[in-house]
């Protein structure tokens, strides 16, 4: 069992690492200004599901393999490009005006949980820095080291929580503002496009 001198700091540096602009909030943000809060939160209920993988992969020993196999590597970084750049063309092409109530179910249900999922997972860069992260608030003579490696992500994911949910709650709250004009609504879905071209290019020159 961790001791709160070790958990309190953690979850501090969690929320701060959080906060610092990367593809995971960027995404948050983005979705949320494009489908309203509801939709932003279950993405982040969808990413904070991926950390949960990436958690259980470090707390097992998988994640070393992963670091040290560079056709793995390689292969997970292309798979995530790919599905940015889907996210990118489907940000191109989304339709401008109101949303029916069917449009809004489907965007804020199991299709937008999915694509949290996929984007955390498909980020080989976050499994890495659990492994290089968590291990350094590890102490071997306080009990089982997967079982702390455990306890940390679980309050890595809070702090994502917070952070993120606050992103999807303000972005949210904005871009049902902004979307009442169709030309801000087209402004804002090829924005959202260009930057998911941006960071598919970001994460397929992304060296280990």
């Amino acid at each position: 069992m961790l001791p709160l001198e070790t958990l309190l700091p953690f979850l501090g540096i969690a929320i701060m690492l959080s906060l610092a602009p990367g593809p995971d909030n960027i995404f948050v943000l983005l979705l949320s200004a494009m489908h309203g809060t509801r939709a932003g939160l279950t993405v982040v209920l969808g990413l904070c599901t991926g950390l949960l993988v990436h958690t259980a992969v470090v707390a097992v020993g998988l994640a070393a393999l992963l670091a040290a196999s560079a056709v793995a590597f390689t292969a997970l970084k292309i798979a995530g490009a790919l599905y940015l750049v889907y996210l990118a063309w489907q940000a191109f092409r989304a339709p401008v005006g109101a949303l029916t109530t069917s449009d809004t179910q489907v965007k804020t249900g199991k299709h937008m949980y999915l694509r949290g999922v996929v984007m955390n997972l498909t980020n080989p860069k976050v499994v890495i820095f659990f492994l290089a992260f968590l291990p350094q608030f590890v102490n071997p003579e306080r009990g089982h080291v997967a079982v702390q490696l455990m306890m940390l992500g679980f309050v890595f994911i809070l702090a994502a929580l917070l952070v993120f949910g606050s992103i999807a709650w303000f972005s949210g709250a904005f871009g049902r503002v902004l979307m009442r004009s169709a030309r801000a609504q087209r402004a804002v879905n090829w924005f959202a496009g260009s930057v998911f071209l941006a960071l598919a290019g970001k994460l397929a020159l992304s060296q280990r």
